[in-house]
């Protein structure tokens, strides 16, 4: 008797949304964009976070043009500035009682050394503290919503890196544009872990998941375009590159799919993780260390000045 396959997930797969709200960081292109735009296809009222109002609208005339029947909204966020998330937040609360995904998918990749206006260093600060203090700030309206979610999306590159609490920020040096990158996406997934522990320590009704999209066309790495490297890797790789479409399908997986389960990641099926349908995929060693989660919790709560209202993981969880 030959094995029955499950069939590979896509997007035809999203259940009906209709009277859902969600938010989607960084969505005014490629994964965030694509995600969006799922979410609104199957009825979702869907928040377009974006910190270019001028790009955001842009793409919410693209939705509006595409599927007119859509209910989307373009809200300003800053993910590199404190002052800007909690604006948000207030904002959100005005219009909105409840809050069913959390899309934490804003980011940005190998940039040369910068700091937000908080001072922190900028891929660490926007990838993971701003999203830190985000699902924070919006903790309450999704703890008011059975069954809400909050998916934050990492990527393979997380395997690079390594914590050190003594320069988390790289204040006092070691910056290359890749290591606070690769530290800030295991950042994501320690954050996903220790937060879906604490939820479950606090017999709240919502899931913590993580997603990565694969080696997905987007623009987060449109600036490394002119390097030399990047001009001999580009036509070597290009067989591996799957479309946003393709790279969305793992978050709309964790955001949505009714089986999935908080603390899982979702990622490509295919070979190394690089592209294919979205299945549950692991994560090493270093994002399941729980003492290193708890660190990064009370760090970043210290930094940001937003602590969540969750009591802290319990040893057997």
């Amino acid at each position: 008797m030959g094995v029955t396959r499950k069939p590979k997930w896509t997007s035809e797969q999203i259940p009906d949304l209709v009277g859902r709200v969600a938010v989607v960081t960084g969505a005014n292109s490629g994964i965030g964009l694509q995600t969006a735009r799922e979410l609104a296809r199957a009825g979702a009222h869907t928040i377009l976070a974006c910190r270019s109002e001028e790009r955001g609208q842009r793409a919410v005339g693209e939705l509006q043009a595409e599927m007119p029947d859509s209910s989307v909204e373009l809200m300003e966020l800053d993910l590199g500035s404190l002052s800007s998330i909690q604006a948000f937040a207030l904002d959100f609360a005005k219009g909105h009682t409840r809050l069913d995904m959390l899309i934490n998918n804003a980011g940005i990749m190998a940039v040369p050394y910068s700091l937000t206006e908080d001072g922190f260093e900028s891929q660490m600060g926007i990838n993971h503290l701003g999203h830190f203090a985000l699902t924070g700030r919006l903790l309450e309206p999704l703890l008011a919503t059975p069954g809400a979610r909050v998916v934050t999306v990492s990527s393979v590159g997380h395997r690079g890196a390594t914590m050190d609490f003594e320069n988390l920020l790289f204040e006092y040096g070691g910056y290359t544009p890749f290591r606070p990158y690769w530290r800030s996406k295991l950042a994501n997934l320690l954050f996903t872990y220790e937060l879906q522990r604490r939820l479950r320590s606090a017999g709240a009704q919502v899931s913590a998941l993580a997603a990565h999209p694969g080696f997905s066309s987007t623009n987060i790495g449109g600036h490394l375009d002119s390097h030399w490297y990047s001009r001999i890797q580009q036509p070597l790789m290009s067989g591996f590159i799957q479309n946003a479409a393709m790279g969305a399908l793992p978050t709309l997986r964790a955001a949505v799919d009714p089986d999935a389960e908080g603390g899982q990641y979702y990622g490509p099926s295919g070979l190394g993780g690089l592209r294919g349908h979205p299945v549950v995929v692991s994560s090493n060693a270093a994002s399941r260390n729980r003492e290193n989660a708890r660190r990064l919790w009370e760090a970043s709560e210290e930094l940001t000045g937003v602590h969540c209202a969750l009591p802290p993981s319990g040893a057997s969880d």
